[in-house]
């Protein structure tokens, strides 16, 4: 027997509260209907990718070894999620119960999981091509899961790129932010060819001398980002008022990340970069006013978009 929807909602709370404080702030301001949802959603990624890295709600990496059996539990609690089966999981099983009221499907899960499976395959960008791909299924994808949540039409083509391209921004300020974490990881998100552009080392990225840089590659992924964030905020004209106010409140959020990022330049990794409770405040300040008016045509279109990075398998 599946748990009762107020249970899954309770433990979705609690998921997203302990594991990102910005999505949790942003999330408030969405009815109650949407924000229920986008907490049901945000737990069962939080918990693929807790098990998927062995690690409790983005902390420490645990031990690596056994990635594609943790890989394999993912993929068959999600299947089970879809058939309509306890999992044993509150996670999978908000996954379920989601697929039941917004029409989710499963390839769009797959999408969300072939970004674990890359990391459990200890794959490593070569081209921005690659990093982009990676980003699409590990948080453009998801994108595309939270406009459906919030009644986006899994047929609104146009609007799913835009909410694909506010994902891939996020991660591409997460890659700039968490560059060195992911380096005492044993991971690397910057593609090959940029280090090799900028005559950085591969795997020397994180010694001092090649942190003026490194810094130079930060905001080359920042200006980046900035692009899927003007695309994205087009699409957020699109949902409802609520909505609207929430996205562009996070994509403030995040944007900040990126930028603050890029600003420190060669000291963006002595200490992790993260928005105070003041900004997160100013920043939802700041996306009411962007969701009052109308938002300004992007200069230009992303170089990436989601059908293109979509089209390649996992396994590519």
């Amino acid at each position: 027997m599946n748990p009762a929807r107020g249970e899954l909602v309770a433990k979705a709370r609690e998921s997203i509260q302990h594991g990102s404080k910005s999505f949790a702030a942003s999330s408030m301001l969405f009815g109650r209907t949407t924000r229920e949802r986008v907490w049901l959603l945000y737990a069962w990624c939080r918990r693929c990718d807790d098990l998927a890295d062995a690690q409790d709600h983005g902390g420490e990496l645990g031990e690596q070894a056994g990635a594609q059996q943790r890989l394999a539990t993912i993929r068959e609690l999600t299947a089970r999620a879809f058939r309509g089966e306890p999992t044993g999981d509150p996670a999978f099983d908000a996954l379920g119960l989601l697929a039941g009221e917004c029409g989710i499907t499963q390839a769009m899960a797959d999408d969300v999981i072939a970004g674990f499976a890359l990391d459990a395959e200890g794959w490593r960008p070569r081209s921005e091509e690659d990093m982009m791909r990676y980003c699409y299924h590990v948080a453009g994808a998801v994108g595309v899961m939270m406009a459906v949540v919030m009644g986006v039409s899994p047929q609104d083509e146009e609007t799913l790129d835009r909410a694909c391209d506010l994902g891939l921004a996020f991660q591409l300020a997460n890659i700039a932010r968490d560059v060195w974490e992911d380096d005492a990881a044993g991971r690397c998100y910057l593609p090959v060819e940029w280090l090799v552009e900028a005559d950085i080392p591969p795997g020397q990225h994180m010694k001092p001398p090649y942190r003026a840089k490194l810094a130079q590659l930060a905001r080359r992924l920042n200006d980046l980002g900035e692009t899927h964030q003007a695309s994205a905020r087009v699409g957020a004209a699109s949902l409802t008022f609520r909505q609207r106010w929430a996205v562009l409140s996070a994509t403030r959020i995040y944007g900040a990340i990126g930028r603050e990022v890029a600003e420190r330049g060669e000291h963006a990794w002595d200490h992790r970069v993260h928005t105070s409770g003041l900004a997160k405040l100013g920043a939802v300040g700041m996306g009411l006013i962007d969701a009052l008016r109308s938002p300004a045509a992007p200069e230009a279109e992303p170089k990436w978009r989601r059908r293109q990075l979509a089209g390649r398998s996992a396994a590519a």
